[in-house]
């Protein structure tokens, strides 16, 4: 096998994902994280209670049904007012009403009772109306909530995809660099052993300080590089078990926003899921209000009441001037008027709303100054940052050709070892600085997105 065709199959092996493993851009873990995410399933699960109260409060202005029925025992009876013996008539029998009420002569019989009410209210001063207002901004509250998780697990996602391919190519960029170091440690070994050479113990001993201080970055980076795509398996809904590989593999700076700065912060009090959370929150808070007031007032209402009692064992009384609680039923439409009065608890209630109303005020009247500055801040951060990368990639490039510089030399046997051992630690400092800066910048730019309201 000729050296071209290993070159290829060790491309191949090293490039190319492995059969099983998934992989995903960021843009594809960015949506399915979001199809995915618990927090947001959460979120959702607030909108649908929303919606559960709303058909509540419209629920309250229509009909009611209330009934309740037992059974239970009665007294029996037998006979009528006067008892089973016949009075009056041709023999002048002097009727006597009888006087065994509570005597149960006559046994007891099975009561069977029912009472029963259809209720609808005709006006009830704004009550109904306010609590429903105040429910229907209730459920756009909560759905900018939804907004604002949505934010947050793409914030993560990118934490995660971002972290993972710094800490990739801090690891292959460190084990090229203890590669090198362990090259020249093993000259400096050589020329000690053959006592050829100016090599000194001193030299040996700093190569393998600096080969150490190498292998300890790249357990580092290891050891973030799993952290981070566990993360991201977390956030795609994979289990920690399961293969995946990004489809990016480098870290690239992210693109430099093109608008301004006032149009960015115009945006951002337009767009925040904060502002429509506020603006819903304050009608809904309103309308609360007056609901409160409301409970002040009345409910008329309209509707058919009724009662069945029945005893099969007592004979039935058909006097209309006498009522037989165990034997009896009756039914008839109605308008009514209910009113509970509770003037000192119903102007506190009043006064809490009123409370709620004016602290929301203040934190909206804080929003209109604070958001703003929260994107000056964001946007201050990534042109530095974007400045700061120019800096530090013209930096690494040096330093890189002062590391490569030293490293011939030394192989050329024209350079120091503690020059060299100085160059491989300037690169070292200077390139995984500019990843760390290339991560965090990245993330400057997903945070200014973020409070400037670019959400899914």
């Amino acid at each position: 096998m000729n050296s071209s065709l290993l070159r290829t199959v060790f491309f191949l092996l090293l490039y190319l994902p492995y059969a099983g493993a998934e992989t995903l851009s960021l843009e594809q873990a960015i949506d399915k994280a979001l199809s995915s995410d618990p927090r947001i399933a959460e979120k959702q699960a607030f909108v649908r209670h929303a919606r559960a109260v709303l058909a509540e409060a419209e629920g309250s202005a229509g009909l009611f049904v209330k009934a309740n029925s037992f059974v239970g025992v009665s007294p029996g009876l037998k006979g009528g007012l006067f008892g089973e013996e016949a009075c009056g008539g041709t023999d002048n029998k002097e009727c006597v009403s009888r006087d065994d009420r509570f005597k149960l002569n006559d046994g007891l019989s099975p009561w069977f009772y029912l009472e029963y009410g259809v209720i609808k209210p005709l006006l009830t001063f704004g009550k109904i109306e306010n609590f429903a207002q105040a429910a229907r901004h209730n459920i756009k509250l909560k759905e900018q909530e939804v907004r604002l998780q949505r934010g947050a697990t793409i914030l993560d996602v990118k934490r995660a995809y971002y972290g993972h391919l710094t800490a990739r190519n801090s690891r292959l960029f460190l084990e090229d660099v203890k590669k090198r170091i362990d090259n020249a440690k093993e000259d400096i070994e050589t020329q000690l052993a053959d006592e050829e050479g100016s090599a000194t113990q001193t030299d040996l001993y700093a190569l393998q300080s600096a080969g150490a201080l190498a292998k300890s970055y790249i357990v580092r980076a290891v050891a973030l590089e799993r952290i981070a795509i566990d993360g991201l398996k977390v956030l795609t809904g994979l289990k920690l078990t399961d293969d995946l590989v990004l489809a990016d593999k480098r870290v690239v700076p992210a693109a430099l926003p093109e608008i301004d700065l006032p149009a960015l912060q115009a945006r951002a009090l337009r767009e925040r899921p904060e502002m429509n959370q506020l603006a819903q929150g304050l009608k809904a808070r309103r309308a609360l209000v007056k609901a409160r007031q409301a409970m002040k007032k009345p409910n008329l209402y309209a509707g058919v009441i009724g009662s069945i009692s029945y005893s099969p064992l007592r004979d039935r009384i058909d006097n209309p001037h006498i009522a037989d609680p165990f034997n009896d039923m009756g039914s008839t439409p109605i308008i009514g008027m209910q009113w509970e009065w509770a003037g000192g608890v119903q102007n506190a209630k009043i006064s809490q709303a009123r409370a709620e109303l004016e602290a929301l005020l203040e934190k909206g009247n804080f929003a209109q100054r604070g958001i703003p500055y929260q994107v000056s801040e964001s946007y201050q951060q990534v042109l530095a940052l974007s400045e700061a990368l120019q800096e530090m990639r013209k930096s690494s490039k040096a330093a890189r050709k002062w590391m490569v510089s030293s490293y011939s030399d030394f192989q050329a046997g024209l350079e120091q070892v503690d020059k060299l051992v100085t160059a491989f630690t300037a690169y070292v400092t200077t390139y995984t600085d500019y990843l760390k800066l290339v991560y965090e910048y990245n993330m400057q730019v997903a945070q200014l997105e973020q409070v400037t309201g670019a959400y899914q």
